[in-house]
C-alpha cells in the first residue's frame, strides 16, 4: 500500500453534479467553506422545544392536530442538515478545546418525510482547515486553541468542504452532559445485538476499569448508555459508531413514551445545561412533524465504514483512515443528494 496517496485524486473534488443540497467543489486542494453561521446558544423556550416538544405530540389526534398547525404556522425547511459533535470531556475538565470524537450528520427532509444520519469516523484523513491533512476531529480542537468558541463553525466547515454537503447546524455535547440528560428521562431501553467486553474502559479520573454487556433487552441509565456507546477496546471505532446511532434512537423512543412526559421539565433543564447549538425554537418547530412522522425506528442509519475507507499509516506512524470517494459519493448523493 502506498504511503504517499494523492489525496486530490482520491477527493471528492471528483464528485459528479447532482442537484439538491449538495455544494459541488472547484477543483481546489482546500475550497472555501460557506460563511460560517454567528454562533448561538440554546436555552430557555429553546431548550423546553428540544427536549420536550416531541414527547408532548403523542397519540394519534393530538399528533395530526399539531401537524395541522405546524404545517399551517411554521412551513418546513426543504432541507436542514445537522452535525452533532459529541467532545471526549470529562466533567472535571472545563476547556473547550478537545477533539470531537463523535461526529454524526444528520438530515431532515420534509417533503421526502426522511430522516438520516451518517457517522463519520474520527480517524478519517482529511483535509483540515489550515490546508494539510489530519483527522477529522482534529478540527474543532485546533479552533479551540486558536480562538475559544469557534470549535463548531471549524468541525462544520471541515464536513462542508471535505463532503460536499452542507451543514446548517449544530448540536455539541460532552459526556456529562449525556449521562444528565439520559437519567433525567429516567434511562433508555436497548436491545443490545451481541455481548461486550471492554477491560480498559476509561473512568474520569483518568484510570481504567472493565465494563460488560449481556446480548439482549435491557435498561440503561446515563453512565451505563454512555459506556455502552463510548466502549471502544472490546470492538472497534466503526462498530462504536454504530452503536452511538442506536443510543440515539433509543433517546428518541424514550421521548415518545407516555411514562417519560411527566420528566420532560427535568429533561428540558438538563438539555439546557448540557447542549450547546444554534438551532432555534422555530428550526425544531419545523422539523418536528417529519420527526415524528418517521420516528425512531424508520431512520435511515449510515457509516462511513468497509469499503468507504482505506487503512493506512501517516509519515509519522499513526494508523488513520483514508476516505474512498468513489465509494463514498454515492451514499452522499442517496442521504443529502435530493
Amino acid at each position: 500500500m502506498s504511503r504517499n496517496p494523492d489525496l486530490t485524486k482520491t477527493g471528492p473534488m471528483r464528485r459528479p453534479v447532482v442537484p439538491g443540497s449538495v455544494v459541488y467543489r472547484p477543483a481546489s486542494p482546500y475550497p472555501r467553506a460557506a460563511p460560517a453561521r454567528p454562533r448561538r446558544r440554546s436555552g430557555g423556550m429553546g431548550a423546553f422545544l428540544q427536549g420536550a416538544f416531541i414527547g408532548f405530540a403523542g397519540g394519534g389526534v393530538v399528533m395530526s392536530l399539531v401537524f395541522a398547525a405546524l404545517f399551517f404556522f411554521f412551513p418546513p425547511p426543504n432541507r436542514m442538515n445537522i452535525l452533532l459533535l459529541g467532545l471526549d470531556r470529562r466533567p472535571q475538565e472545563t476547556t473547550d478545546a478537545t477533539r470531537s470524537d463523535t461526529m454524526i450528520l444528520v438530515t431532515v427532509y420534509p417533503p421526502g418525510r426522511y430522516v438520516g444520519m451518517l457517522s463519520i469516523p474520527r480517524d478519517l484523513w482529511v483535509l483540515v482547515p489550515g490546508g494539510f491533512s489530519d483527522r477529522i476531529n482534529t478540527a474543532y480542537f485546533y479552533a479551540e486553541i486558536k480562538q475559544p468558541g469557534s470549535g463548531p463553525a471549524a468541525a462544520m466547515q471541515v464536513v462542508r468542504t471535505n463532503f460536499g454537503v452542507n451543514v446548517d447546524r449544530y448540536m455539541r455535547i460532552d459526556l456529562g452532559g449525556f449521562v444528565r440528560i439520559v437519567d433525567a428521562l429516567g434511562g433508555i431501553d436497548l436491545n443490545v445485538p451481541q455481548p461486550l467486553v471492554d477491560t480498559a474502559y476509561p473512568t474520569y479520573d483518568y484510570g481504567t476499569t472493565t465494563v460488560t454487556f449481556a446480548a439482549g433487552p435491557q435498561h440503561m441509565d446515563g453512565e451505563r448508555a454512555l459506556a455502552y456507546a463510548r466502549i471502544r477496546h472490546g470492538s472497534s471505532d466503526l462498530q462504536r459508531a454504530g452503536r452511538q446511532q442506536l443510543v440515539l434512537e433509543a433517546v428518541f423512543r424514550r421521548l415518545l413514551q407516555p411514562s417519560a412526559w411527566p420528566r420532560l421539565p427535568a429533561a428540558a433543564v438538563a438539555v439546557q445545561q448540557s447542549i450547546r447549538t444554534d438551532l432555534t425554537p422555530l428550526d425544531v418547530l419545523r422539523l418536528a412533524p417529519t420527526l415524528l412522522w418517521v420516528g425512531p425506528d424508520h431512520i435511515n442509519r449510515a457509516v462511513i465504514e468497509g469499503s468507504l475507507v482505506q487503512p493506512y499509516v501517516t509519515a509519522g506512524g499513526a494508523d488513520v483512515l483514508l476516505p474512498v470517494w468513489s465509494q463514498i459519493n454515492p451514499l452522499l448523493l442517496q442521504m443529502f443528494g435530493q
